[in-house]
């Protein structure tokens, strides 16, 4: 990751991704179900959050307001296939659709750890969260 100082903005230049996904019996949509998860896991580490308003309602009503990532913010992602013996899924496959999500986000965290120093404990570690925890190591 690439973390400025000064906008609290992270960037995710490069991601390794493997996974044991049994057997691999279409492997480029493998790869492709692989690669969604892992920006859906760059989405939950960096900017993903409801917020709600004081009536309880979601305070996000648009897509302008809910920080997805786009193409402009997926890094070159290197999957790795490991294929293995599955004998209880279909022909030897195993499930691969989110696979990606929760361990991208840990992985982005200690590696925003190892660029700054700083531990975040919660994510997403958005922009705002970033510029005050980097204010808190000044002080």
């Amino acid at each position: 990751v690439e973390v400025d100082l000064e906008t609290g903005q992270t960037e995710v230049l490069r991601l390794a991704a493997a996974h044991d996904v049994g057997r691999a019996i279409n492997p480029d949509i493998v790869e492709g179900q692989i690669h969604g998860s892992v920006l859906q896991g760059i989405g939950y580490a960096l900017s993903e959050q409801i917020v709600y308003d004081k009536k309880g309602r979601q305070a996000q009503d648009s897509f302008h307001k809910y920080y997805l990532p786009t193409i402009l913010e997926t890094p070159d992602i290197d999957v790795i296939l490991v294929e293995t013996n599955e004998p209880s899924g279909p022909f030897g496959a195993k499930g691969v659709g989110e696979c990606g999500l929760v361990p991208t986000a840990a992985a982005i965290a200690n590696a925003v750890s190892h660029a700054t120093g700083i531990r975040f404990h919660e994510i997403p570690i958005t922009e705002e969260k970033m510029l005050e925890a980097i204010k808190k190591e000044k002080e």
